[in-house]
């Protein structure tokens, strides 16, 4: 199963640049956003990129659900045993900001037993494509890359530029950890599982299409994504709703 994920994600990876091409045209030429019901921001680049990306999982993919963060009657799907989950712009309101950051993604992850086992992570205002498959490695550029062993007295947290609240604030201090990068979207997965950070606890509220990706890649990496009190953090949840958690680059 390992080869077969591995050559569906390399089969995978035109289309997730597909995707962000079509992010950037719109981003180029100025960003006009939405509201969807839940008061979170939508544009036409998060449709336009969620349509390439569908297109392509019918095409390579046919027999495999997709639950996406924009196709609403997916939610609603009880999770089977292999599933994608997609994010075609995750990020969206660091892409509202337009502040020459890059910190959005297109993000695409296979999810097997409840556990996500590939995943791709394209950031197309940076150029930066990760993707891995658990038991096969990690990559970023088409290079392996992997967790860093932490120097618990120095170890690098990160945390959500759009998104901290007190909970993460609070576990970062009761922790002594004394730095702390924030940045937006996937690309805290990303950066754990290149060895430049070393924990990432979330608190506040995201969705698995927001997780399943980086979560892929990290544990492709070396790192571990868990519950708070440590139990293995799983998909397949209510409405794919998911609670507290912590990303860390060491088991």
């Amino acid at each position: 199963m390992q080869s077969e994920n591995g050559d569906l994600i390399d089969s995978l990876l035109p289309i997730a640049r597909r995707a962000g091409e079509a992010i950037m045209e719109i981003y180029q030429q100025g960003i006009d956003a939405e509201q969807k019901a839940d008061g979170s921001p939508v544009t036409l680049a998060d449709q336009r990129a969620e349509d390439i990306i569908l297109k392509g999982l019918q095409k390579l993919a046919s027999g495999i659900t997709v639950i996406s963060e924009e196709n609403a009657e997916s939610h609603s799907i009880d999770a089977p045993q292999r599933y994608f989950l997609v994010d075609p712009l995750d990020g969206t309101r660091e892409f509202i900001k337009a502040d020459g950051r890059g910190s959005f993604t297109v993000n695409i992850a296979l999810i097997e037993h409840s556990t996500p086992v590939a995943g791709i992570i394209f950031a197309p205002a940076l150029d930066e494509l990760y993707w891995g498959v658990v038991g096969k490695g990690a990559f970023f550029n088409g290079k392996q890359i992997s967790t860093r062993k932490p120097d618990v007295a120095s170890m690098v947290a990160l945390a959500s530029r759009s998104h901290r609240d007190e909970l993460t604030n609070s576990w970062i201090a009761e922790n002594e950890i004394s730095e702390t990068v924030s940045i937006g979207s996937s690309l805290k997965f990303c950066l754990i599982a290149r060895g430049d950070a070393d924990i990432y606890p979330r608190f506040g509220p995201t969705m698995e299409w927001d997780t399943g990706a980086g979560h892929a890649i990290l544990s492709a990496a070396g790192g571990r994504v868990e519950h708070p009190d440590g139990r293995e953090f799983t998909y397949g949840k209510p409405d794919y709703r998911n609670g507290a958690f912590i990303a860390k680059g060491f088991l």
